[in-house]
């Protein structure tokens, strides 16, 4: 089934591809303006919105609320640290399986997921232990 794409969510998918790493809509906006491709911010949001539909794009949750977004290549698993916002990519994924049952249990077509596991990174902990030593 081939889609057919408006000129903005083309922009976008390309951007995205371009830039090969999470980006959220407003710095999307400003980085198309900065290239002539100009799209007014409702109109980025929406062209996310339907590339989401389209399984083609991805959306993460930061742990400071933020939505950034990426093309799927792949799954993506996370260790967030709460205290600097760091984010580390993790390669290991124990949920393959439940995927692949629960498409076929439930007749549902995941286009993706995300684990993410949130915490402290070595650094922050460390910082919080010299603080509560310190007390």
């Amino acid at each position: 089934m081939t889609v057919k794409r408006t000129r903005s969510q083309e922009r976008i998918l390309n951007l995205l591809t371009t830039l090969d790493r999470s980006i959220s809509a407003q710095d999307m906006y400003v980085e198309l303006r900065k290239r002539n491709q100009g799209v007014g911010l409702a109109t980025v949001y929406r062209a996310l919105d339907a590339l989401k539909l389209e399984g083609v794009v991805q959306v993460r949750t930061l742990a400071n609320g933020e939505s950034v977004y990426s093309c799927i290549h792949q799954d993506q698993h996370h260790l967030t640290c709460l205290q600097c916002g760091a984010s580390i990519p993790i390669d290991e994924c124990p949920v393959h399986e439940l995927e692949n049952q629960l498409q076929t249990t439930h007749q549902f077509k995941v286009f993706y997921h995300t684990l993410e596991f949130f915490g402290l990174c070595d650094r922050c902990a460390l910082e919080q232990e010299k603080d509560s030593t310190a007390e």
